[in-house]
């Protein structure tokens, strides 16, 4: 059980809370104990694709949270909130309310390399503090901006607010960066338009290779466990890294890097590979200059070498 399971996570339980919930499938199918991990933090509110790294796949989690990511979220104009999603409490209100032209108009504004200031209820720590406990204790700080990418931002549809031409809320489709906060997104795209704004819908489409399409409900996720299918479930820790090139290694070679060796000679394109010996994952490799170093390994084996 060394891989991934993409979990579509429910409105509700926390990121934890489905690592928990592998867990006990894991229990319930009677799989033994493996390290389990998630890739990448999805709030509460959210929905959507979550990957669930378990055994081995668990040493690429970091690979997954550097990844990038794509969304869909809705903004509902008229109210800010200070945790600029639907939990918060109203801070600015606002009787603005744009047309479909007026949000087409700005989204180039926010499409590419950006500034944003990340939300006071985040988990960013501020002064080795997290910001989101500093913001419930009432505390006044300033959260400093980052600098993300948005590489695709269009809008999908709105909800008129009358007869007139203005929306209640707009819903819009987005690829980008780590560490982009789509709460701060929101917040910014209604104050370019004259308006203030929050999310009301927040649904992770996509995690680095991850989508949709691969992923299961809870309900299936306990299905399997009490029939004891989980890995009908399971994608292979190699699915994470479809952006590495594999590098096919000797048996020999396999076990030098498995030792922590380093190996020469082997021709190889220069930066990080996939070393495997056969189907089986051996390490993440830096090649250069013919000289494989490794990584991170992979314990994990064959049956012909146990």
């Amino acid at each position: 059980m060394h891989g991934w399971i993409i979990i579509d996570k429910p409105v509700g339980p926390g990121s934890t809370q489905i690592v928990s919930a592998v867990k006990r499938a894991l229990r319930t199918g009677g799989y033994g104990k493996y390290k389990v991990g998630h890739g990448g933090t999805l709030d509460p509110l959210a929905s959507g694709v979550l990957p669930v790294a378990l055994g081995e796949a668990t040493k690429l989690s970091g690979r997954m949270l550097d990844a990038d990511k794509a969304y869909d979220f809705t903004i509902g104009f008229g109210v800010e909130t200070d945790t600029l999603d639907a939990e918060g409490k109203a801070v600015a209100v606002s009787g603005a309310c744009p047309t479909l032209d007026a949000i087409e108009a700005v989204l180039s504004r926010f499409t590419g390399p950006i500034e944003q200031v990340p939300p006071a209820y985040s988990a960013l720590k501020i002064d080795g503090e997290r910001a989101y406990d500093r913001a419930r204790a009432g505390e006044s700080f300033e959260m400093k901006t980052r600098a993300v990418t948005i590489h695709r931002l269009e809008i999908v549809g709105g909800r008129p607010i009358g007869e007139g031409d203005g929306l209640a809320e707009a819903t819009l489709s987005c690829s980008v960066s780590k560490g982009t906060y789509i709460r701060s997104l929101a917040r910014d795209i209604a104050r370019a338009l004259g308006t203030v704004g929050h999310v009301t819908m927040l649904r992770r489409t996509k995690a680095g290779p991850f989508t949709l399409s691969q992923a299961i409900s809870l309900d299936k996720l306990d299905e399997l466990a009490k029939g004891r299918q989980l890995e009908k479930a399971l994608l292979p820790l190699t699915a994470g890294l479809d952006d590495i090139p594999a590098l096919s290694v000797t048996p020999d070679q396999a076990r030098a890097l498995r030792e922590g060796r380093r190996v020469i000679g082997i021709a190889a394109p220069t930066g990080l590979n996939l070393a495997i010996d056969g189907d089986m994952p051996v390490a993440l490799v830096e090649v250069e200059d013919r000289e494989v170093r490794v990584v991170r390994g992979f314990n994990m084996m064959s049956k012909e070498d146990r």
